[in-house]
């Protein structure tokens, strides 16, 4: 027998001072100090590095006035530029372009583009239905509708923009870690033909009101599906048919993650689309495995493999610690798979397997806490280049939001703090701290490493620098307010005020979401113009050798 939600626990939740003593609440405070402690300690740190100059070890003599400076360790650095205003510190180029099968780099570039594309055309959407909280009636036509449109958005983003971007960046790390070609170039093609078919079909039929009924990120009709299935099913056997070609004797921890992450989107998709649980309590439970698998087992745990390979290749450094990484993969695998349904707290759902569900979140923290503790210790010692890198910050943001967004969904599971926060915009900014702070900026910070490799060509400075800076605020005045007003609304609901007045209550909330995302939605048109930038009028000479070693073991 279910037990009855007890009366007590609406009124315990929201009486004034106990609410802030919930543990959910009180892990979602300390999580979001922990940027902003971040950031004033870098703060600190620069006001402090500008009141004292930082000498060389090796400080050369201070020349007279008219003679060169030619020690390059003397206090007087950039003297060929004494004439010039800098307005940005130089960063570190790409390291010279490796040896790189010139047809792979071709395929990988246009993964890339295509995917850049399709984050321009559902960002747009995006920000389209940010407008339509602040003005509802801007137009009156059905197939740009908030209904219509909003599943045309985050499909186009999940498999348009992250799926197309993870295979190509798969593509060359299994091909790097190898020291192989890949399998099969055509298999490849294949694989990009058949996800874009699956994406552009899918959102004319969503436009046209043409979907799978109720199923929230399986709006795709399964013959459109299908698509997109086999290709992944394509893309699969090209990783394992490069990885048993390999020349080294080790399988490095990145394709663990993407061999994986791929086999699991392969069999959530399938099981989100079989006939046989389709009515009822069965498909509200599929429900939650396929929407929370699809991010936590195909995005998060491909860019975590991606995340392995590219992180200590632009540290130069070895990762931190193989173990970690296989604690990481294995726990993800364990926990991660049986969390679906604390999105039905509260519901029919029988209540051992919300409580499976709760346990599950929890036990999250192993993975979460060994992924990010292997990451920011491979950062030691190097946290110094962050501000001569232009794909560092990237990582180290996308690493801080893994930490802070996973920990969040934690909180989140609690029945105490679900009993205030779902059905509210809180679970709207939890998805987009999770789906754009981690899997957003990691594919941008890998795009950035890679690119310049493959094509010679370097991004504008002063662009990359806008386009992490409005993605990083504009993502900060998304989220925020939408938390808390979320959390105001989710109270008000307790106390039982008229559902309309909570609609009122948002509007101030959502004119920041929309200004947000206005912000990242401008950012994603400049990290478009520096992918033009990186790859107009590259040169892809044919050769015959992958030679970039694969990044070193483990230290520990």
């Amino acid at each position: 027998m279910q037990p009855s939600l007890p009366a007590t626990i609406a009124q315990t939740v929201v009486n004034g001072a106990e609410l802030w003593g919930e543990p959910g609440v009180i892990i979602t405070l300390v999580l979001l100090a922990i940027p902003v402690l971040v950031a004033l300690w870098l703060i600190v740190g620069k006001i402090k590095d500008s009141g004292s100059p930082r000498l060389s070890r090796d400080r050369g003599p201070v020349r007279g006035e008219g003679t060169a400076a030619a020690d390059s360790g003397s206090i007087i650095r950039n003297v060929d530029q004494a004439g010039t205003i800098r307005y940005l510190q130089p960063k570190k180029p790409a390291l010279r372009r490796p040896q790189i099968h010139s047809p792979l780099a071709r395929l990988i570039l246009w993964y890339l583009g295509a995917a850049t594309l399709w984050l321009l055309f559902g960002t747009t959407i995006g920000e389209y239905l940010g407008i339509k909280f602040v003005a509802p009636d801007v137009d009156r036509l059905s197939w740009l509708s908030f209904g219509r449109l909003r599943p045309v958005h985050t499909n186009s983003v999940f498999w348009g923009w992250a799926s197309l971007a993870m295979v190509g960046l798969g593509y060359y790390v299994v091909a790097m870690v190898g020291n192989v070609r890949l399998a099969s170039i055509r298999v490849g093609w294949w694989t990009f033909a058949l996800m874009n078919a699956a994406v552009l079909l899918g959102t004319l039929s969503l436009m046209a009101g043409i979907n799978n009924g109720g199923g929230e990120y399986r709006e795709y009709i399964w013959p459109i599906m299908l698509l997109f299935g086999v290709g992944i099913i394509l893309a699969l056997w090209n990783f394992i048919a490069t990885i048993a070609r390999r020349k080294t004797e080790d399988i490095y921890i990145s394709n663990w993650y993407m061999v994986a992450a791929l086999i699991f989107v392969i069999t959530i998709t399938g099981t989100a689309y079989l006939p046989f649980w389709q009515d009822g309590l069965g498909e509200t439970i599929i429900q939650g495995y396929y929407m929370h698998q699809g991010v936590g087992m195909w995005f998060m745990m491909y860019l975590l493999g991606l995340t392995y390979y590219f992180l200590p290749q632009q540290l130069n450094t070895p990762i931190f610690s193989y173990s970690l990484g296989i604690l990481a993969f294995w726990t993800q695998i364990l926990f991660y798979t049986v969390i679906g349904t604390h999105h039905f707290v509260f519901s029919s759902i029988p209540w051992s397997l919300q409580t499976i569900a709760i346990v599950g979140s929890v036990g999250m923290i192993i993975p979460v806490a060994a992924g990010t503790t292997n990451f920011l210790l491979t950062f030691k010692g190097g946290f110094h280049k962050v501000a001569g890198s232009y794909t560092l910050p990237f990582f180290l943001v996308g690493v801080v939001f893994y930490f802070t967004g996973s920990f969040q969904g934690t909180a989140e599971a609690f029945r105490s703090t679900n009993l205030i926060w779902h059905f509210t915009d809180f679970t709207v900014a939890h998805s987009h701290l999770t789906m754009y702070g981690i899997i957003t900026f990691l594919l941008w910070a890998c795009v950035y490493a890679v690119v310049p490799r493959l094509t010679g060509r370097e991004p504008p400075q002063a662009t990359v620098g806008a386009h992490f800076w409005m993605a990083l605020v504009g993502l900060l005045f998304y989220t925020v307010p939408l938390m808390l007003g979320g959390t105001l609304r989710g109270v008000a609901w307790l106390e039982g005020k008229p559902f309309i007045d909570t609609v009122v209550m948002m509007a101030p909330y959502w004119l920041w979401r929309a200004i947000g995302g206005t912000l990242m939605w401008v950012s994603h048109w400049i990290f478009a113009y520096n992918m033009y930038k990186m790859i107009a009028g590259a040169k892809h000479a044919p050769v015959d050798v992958v030679a970039e070693p694969a990044p070193e073991g483990a230290s520990h």
